[in-house]
């Protein structure tokens, strides 16, 4: 199955959509048993790829690691108050084992949930974790050259940052700017038979899906890892004929399966590196600290973010919230929230939808726990994204796309706050308006289109409903006049 140009992908928490499911069945389930309404609306019209995260089978010695941390117990009492031991399930991203895990309905379940997704011509997006391992993973026992090492010196100067196993003593997992991951074991990522091993495992996740989502991609960049541990990078800075981690990695994938696809959890303005050594896409998170974090908004920056080369951005992993991130409904105003929703499934790219999002969750759950409390959804906000997906799913997003001019008057500036931008293909014309500010704006927006003339066009605004009726002409030598509160937004598909 092809990817389109331009995909929407829901990313589903496996564990705790799970458990809450069967919750409200008062029947445990799997993903052998997900009923078919619930795939329905998963996968419904609009969204092109589910990513199911955290499947992979969790370490028992992550979780108990997890269950008395300091740090993550207080984590888990404010996502969940009153949690047992048994809603701590260990990390996702401390993986036991590249199969499925059993409580999830392991393989065969996971082959029924890609089934379920095929039948709606959607396809299947799992996890690769390529810097890290969960210490008992069986390459700990089996493999500890794949490692990076450590001393008995070590391990007593610096007890949370490596661990000992069989009589070795391993690091543990880290990034350059933050302490070890105390539950996870680093991976030698200048090691030869370390990445001849990963070929083999990442060319099995190719066979069970249709891409992979790989955690803190930028970690394996060949002079990343040199600098990140040194010496104790035994393979030093350009093992391997210096072809590079990832170009290994993915060359080998895709090989054997073109149409497999790499996307990039990627930070440090990194990502330029990685498209370059074959990965598909990357997070754009710049434009998410532009219209997420950025307090109040420089919407110039935004536009000039958005004016670079419509091949980079096609390769772009746009999103309001992830599982990573706060929860966008705990930082946002809700008019602010639905603002950067519509800005970031109608920009070309990759956009991400997370799950619970749509219904105004407010609680990041962290990604050890497999329960999450209840939250009464946000019915308002749930409409909004379903117009928003049906348009999807109606052919918005398709085509060519083009940043569009905005301008105002010398007594109004107010049009610098607008962003616009439009979509074509051979049926379908669409301009989306965005105002990210909190105040009214108004301007008009310069349309690209110069068969307007002498002739009635229709706007109907796809989102709330509206129609407007304008002069060919006057849009065609004017522009379209636009007026928004304050995080209001136009998707108007013209006629």
């Amino acid at each position: 199955m092809a990817w389109p140009e331009h995909p929407a992908v829901h990313e589903i928490f496996t564990w705790a959509w799970l458990t809450e499911l069967g919750a409200r069945r008062s029947r445990a389930l799997t993903l052998a048993d997900v009923p078919e309404e619930v795939w329905d609306d998963v996968a419904r019209p609009g969204i092109d790829a589910v990513w199911l995260m955290g499947v992979w089978q969790r370490s028992p010695m992550g979780a108990q690691i997890a269950r008395t941390n300091p740090a993550l117990r207080a984590a888990h009492q404010a996502a969940l108050p009153g949690f047992g031991d048994a809603d701590v399930v260990g990390s996702a991203y401390c993986v036991r084992d590249y199969v499925v895990d059993g409580r999830l309905g392991g393989e065969d379940g996971l082959a029924r949930a890609r089934a379920a997704l095929a039948r709606r011509g959607v396809r299947l997006v799992l996890d690769l974790v390529p810097n890290h391992v969960a210490p008992d993973h069986r390459w700990a026992r089996e493999h500890p050259e794949y490692f990076v090492q450590g001393t008995a010196d070590d391990l007593s100067r610096e007890p949370h940052a490596f661990l000992q196993i069989e009589g070795r003593v391993l690091a543990c997992g880290r990034d350059p700017y933050f302490p070890a991951w105390p539950e996870v074991l680093q991976l030698d990522a200048s090691h030869v038979a370390l990445r001849a091993a990963m070929v083999e495992l990442v060319g099995g996740l190719a066979r069970r899906c249709d891409a992979v989502r790989c955690d803190m991609a930028m970690l394996l960049l060949d002079d990343v890892f040199a600098r990140t541990w040194g010496d104790r990078a035994r393979g030093g800075p350009h093992p391997d004929g210096g072809r590079g981690y990832w170009p290994t990695i993915i060359g080998a994938t895709k090989t054997a399966r073109p149409e497999f696809q790499f996307w990039a959890e990627a930070y440090w303005d990194l990502e330029p590196v990685l498209l370059e050594q074959g990965f598909d896409a990357c997070y754009d998170k710049r434009l998410y600290d532009r219209i997420v974090h950025g307090g109040a908004i420089d919407v110039a920056a935004v536009r000039a973010h958005l004016g670079a080369d419509i091949a980079a951005q096609r390769r772009t992993i746009r999103f309001v919230e992830n599982h990573d991130e706060p929860r966008a409904a705990s930082v946002l105003s809700p008019a602010a929230h639905r603002a950067a929703l519509a800005t970031v499934f109608t920009l070309p790219g990759i956009a991400l939808l997370h799950e619970g999002e749509a219904a105004g969750r407010r609680v990041r759950v962290p990604v050890t726990l497999g329960r999450r409390p209840f939250e009464e959804p946000d019915r308002e906000l749930q409409a909004f994204v379903g117009r928003l997906l049906a348009a999807l799913g109606g052919g918005l997003r398709r085509g060519l796309w083009s940043l569009l001019p905005v301008w105002g008057w010398p007594d109004n500036p107010s049009a610098e706050r607008l962003l616009a931008w439009s979509w074509e293909d051979q049926d379908r014309r669409h301009v989306i308006a965005v105002n990210l500010s909190d105040a009214r704006a108004d301007g008009r927006v310069q349309l690209r289109w110069t068969d307007l003339e002498r002739r009635s066009i229709v706007c109907n605004d796809l989102l709330s409903g509206q129609r407007f009726e304008r002069d060919g002409t006057a849009l065609a030598r004017e522009g379209l006049y636009v007026a928004l509160d304050g995080h209001a937004v136009h998707v108007l598909q013209l006629a």
